[in-house]
């Protein structure tokens, strides 16, 4: 179902016409985690992620404890602010285990019980938004409702797991123009009415990760997040103006997926294409977070409200926001051939990771880290 022109104005985002792209509602929150905790490929991730050795010969002797222990977990929860709670703390736990830190920079200025509509560069399928959320409910505001790709949803218990951090659904997978048209004016809808509702979204300035390391907005996604604007009779200046749009940049310093991205890279180039595996997208999640990411930073800016009037125009505003807030580690300084003011020791762990990788590789994973400092030179 889609929402239509002449009665725009008379719903809400949390309206049923909503229901085939929202995410969960505190309802529905005990039902997704008995899918989640029911599900058997979790189980068997959890013992092998706490008892790797153990698990392999006598995994099944545990799975009984390991359920019972979710059970009564997830029976405290009961809202999606308390799952979000227990998100936070785990986040909090990847950030001492995987990072030097992370800086948040710029959030604490943004107003309370105010939408905003988040636009940030996009290097990391969960982790962009994640640390978003974390950088918002620090400074004690509300987290965002996150745009995901319908790709990511080949799983039961991930869609359930991302149904209930605020997810709600781009329908990429529909080709027939009119029926993709619908789709998007849909989504617009649901973006343009949660904002004017006091509800922040997040969404990513391309579709799919800069996989090169050049982050670069496209057109495309403005576009479609201006169909509302136009069934409200706004021009692009004016609708667009009106969401309160917070550009953010996000630094890793080291990228966990940076071998599987060269790689991709690699196949395109060399047969035209890659064919992704079924579940390479939840791998994919599932290395960047656990994956070391040396320092951390997301710089939030100060919601644009001008100084544009198409879509070209905006996209160049984020992108100079973006290249010139990324935070220029050692790994990219050294890949761009900076190497002044760079400690030994960082050179040594940087190049040992890269000689770490397939010889073929090493540039292009080089050419990845480098990019952002030919992009903040020349923005």
């Amino acid at each position: 179902m889609t929402t239509e022109t002449n009665d725009i104005n008379k719903i809400t985002s949390n309206d049923p016409v909503f229901d085939d792209i929202r995410p969960c509602r505190d309802d529905e929150v005990q039902s997704e985690l008995n899918k989640i905790i029911s599900d058997e490929m979790v189980i068997n991730s959890i013992l092998r992620f706490r008892y790797p050795i153990f698990s392999k010969k006598f995994g099944f002797l545990l799975k009984p404890f390991v359920k019972a222990y979710l059970k009564n977990k997830v029976s405290k929860i009961t809202t999606i602010r308390q799952f979000q709670e227990m998100v936070s703390s785990f986040m909090k736990k990847v950030v001492d285990s995987t990072t030097d830190g992370v800086e948040l920079v710029g959030f604490d200025k943004l107003e309370k019980n105010k939408g905003y509509l988040f636009i940030s560069n996009h290097r990391d399928i969960s982790l962009d938004p994640a640390f978003i959320d974390l950088a918002l409910f620090l400074s004690g505001r509300d987290t965002v409702r996150i745009a995901i790709g319908d790709n990511l949803l080949r799983l039961p218990a991930a869609t359930s797991l991302m149904r209930l951090n605020r997810s709600f659904i781009v329908r990429r997978s529909i080709e027939a123009p009119r029926e993709k048209l619908k789709a998007l004016t849909h989504l617009s809808n649901y973006i343009g009415l949660s904002i004017e509702e006091g509800i922040s979204i997040w969404i990513a300035q391309r579709e799919g990760r800069a996989k090169d390391g050049n982050d670069k907005t496209e057109d495309a996604v403005l576009k479609m997040i201006s169909l509302y604007g136009r069934q409200k009779k706004q021009d692009f200046k004016e609708y667009m103006s009106s969401l309160n749009i917070v550009p953010v940049s996000i630094t890793y310093e080291y990228d966990p997926n940076d071998l599987a991205k060269a790689k991709e890279l690699y196949e395109k180039e060399k047969n035209g294409e890659y064919k992704k595996d079924e579940f390479e997208d939840i791998d994919t999640i599932t290395r960047g977070i656990r994956g070391y990411k040396g320092h951390v930073k997301l710089v939030a800016g100060e919601p644009i409200t001008g100084g544009f009037e198409t879509a070209e125009e905006l996209s160049a505003i984020i992108d100079k926001f973006v290249w010139n807030n990324y935070e220029l580690y050692p790994s990219a300084l050294i890949s761009a051939g900076v190497t002044d003011g760079i400690s030994d020791s960082d050179k040594e762990k940087f190049e040992s990771r890269i000689a770490s990788y397939p010889e073929y590789l090493r540039d292009r994973i080089k050419a990845m880290y480098a990019a952002p400092f030919y992009n903040k030179d020349r923005s």
